[in-house]
Order: C-alpha cells, then structure tokens, then sequence
C-alpha cells in the first residue's frame, strides 16, 4: 500500500516499569473510497494509555498497559507492564488535519482520511 507504509518499530517514550516490554502491535489496513482504516490490537490498553502523533509524515502510535496487580507484593510476575509501539510513513494523500481515533475492546482504530484530490470520482458522459 503506498499511502500508508509500516516503518522500523521504536521504542520512544519512558517505560512504564522496568520490566515492561515493548512489542509491536498487530494491524490490519484498510482502503476504502473516502479513507484508509488502521485498526490495531492494543489489549489491556486505556484511551489515556495511547498517544498518537502525526508528524512530517509519519504516524507514531505508543500504547501503556500497566503491569497486573501493579503495588503488589510479588511472589512471580509473568504479567509485566506492555508498551505497544509503532510507526508508519503517511503518504500525501491522507488528509492529516482530519485524523481520528477511538479505541474500544483493546481495537484502536485510526481514520486517515483521503484529500479530495485523490477520491474517485465519477465523470459523467455527455450524449
């Protein structure tokens, strides 16, 4: 897909704990006539655990999920804070001025909207 390209993952941002890992998220692109979906896989993450930034056209997301039963005494711990990270080059034909995000059930989904320029259209014939 050329108007929206994964890039090299990086880790950015402070670790939620010292044990925390980062992964990179799974996602799925969509194309659709007005807008490109990207719906990824943050489980356990809150709205309030997610930054999103789009800049020189690149669309960064970070995503925390804190570590199980955080302020507990621990005996093992298998569940370590996650962070979730992820970049991707945004090609000119995505409105960036009108991206939008929601997260539900662990599913963030971005809208990347096309620029008029790039929409189809359809042309009529004259006869």
């Amino acid at each position: 897909m050329s108007s929206v390209a994964t890039k090299a993952n990086g880790t950015g941002g402070d670790l939620a704990a010292e044990r925390a890992v980062t992964v990179t998220p799974r996602v799925d692109i969509l194309e659709t006539e007005h807008e490109f979906l990207l719906l990824a896989d943050l489980p356990g993450v809150t709205a309030d655990g997610v930054d999103i930034r789009f800049e020189q056209g690149e669309l960064t997301i970070h995503g925390k999920r804190p570590a199980k039963y955080a302020g507990k005494d621990e005996a093992v711990r298998e569940h370590p804070g996650t962070n979730f990270s992820r970049v991707f080059g945004v090609a000119e034909t995505v409105a960036a001025d009108k991206i939008e995000a929601d997260l539900k059930h662990g599913v963030l989904t971005v809208r990347l909207p096309k620029v008029e320029a790039v929409k189809p259209r359809k042309i009529a014939v004259r006869g």
